[in-house]
């Protein structure tokens, strides 16, 4: 596994919460975090059916555009009983004309099982593949997860996108009615960053 030795991180990523977030996580190391957007950059196209195939376009063009390493995060909730749909498109399932729409989401997905009759517990997993990757075309990825079941009504306003829906095991509150440090430490997310930072910079 190659080490990461630089100063300077690109995060393929045009989301402010996101650089906040990663950048915090990296300080420790000395790394200075951009963003796409700091660089210029396009979205590219996510072409790619799993979430190590999008997380990997996303990381080398950021990679090769800025000849910086750089670091993308591709995530989503799989549901079982929908074959593991929205999976990679769970964002485009919150699309709309006026911007993402994640309550109009939960709702279809919601709707999607009671049509298909699904029985209890209607389980679900969080998923977050992160890929490092280099200019010289070398990567590093790393995936995380957390089992749950989605549960409705919505509960919380804490977190995002299918948040209130979900119930990781072995709790009571919903990732949007928890605590945001709690979830945070034991979120797909943050799986997959204790790997990232044991692999390649710890």
């Amino acid at each position: 596994m190659r080490r990461f030795d630089g100063k300077q991180l690109v995060l393929a990523s045009h989301n402010k919460g996101k650089l906040r977030e990663i950048a915090e996580l990296l300080k420790p190391f000395g790394i200075q975090v951009s963003s796409a957007a700091d660089h210029g950059l396009v979205e590219p196209a996510e072409t790619e059916e799993t979430f190590a195939g999008n997380a990997r376009i996303k990381a080398h063009f950021a990679a090769s555009e800025t000849n910086l390493p750089a670091l993308s995060d591709d995530s989503g909730i799989s549901v079982e009983a929908l074959n593991g749909a929205p999976g990679v498109h769970t964002a485009d399932w919150a699309e709309t004309p006026q911007g993402r729409d994640f309550v109009m989401a939960m709702e279809t997905l919601w709707t999607k099982l009671e049509e298909i009759g699904a029985p209890a517990p209607r389980r679900a997993a969080f998923n977050c593949t992160l890929c490092l990757a280099w200019p010289d075309g070398h990567d590093e990825v790393f995936e995380g997860r957390v089992e749950g079941q989605v549960v409705w009504p919505m509960r919380g306003g804490h977190g995002f996108g299918f948040d209130p829906v979900f119930l990781p095991d072995g709790e009571t509150e919903t990732f949007g009615e928890m605590d945001p440090a709690r979830k945070h430490d034991m979120s797909h997310r943050a799986d997959a960053f204790r790997k990232l930072v044991d692999g390649c910079f710890a």
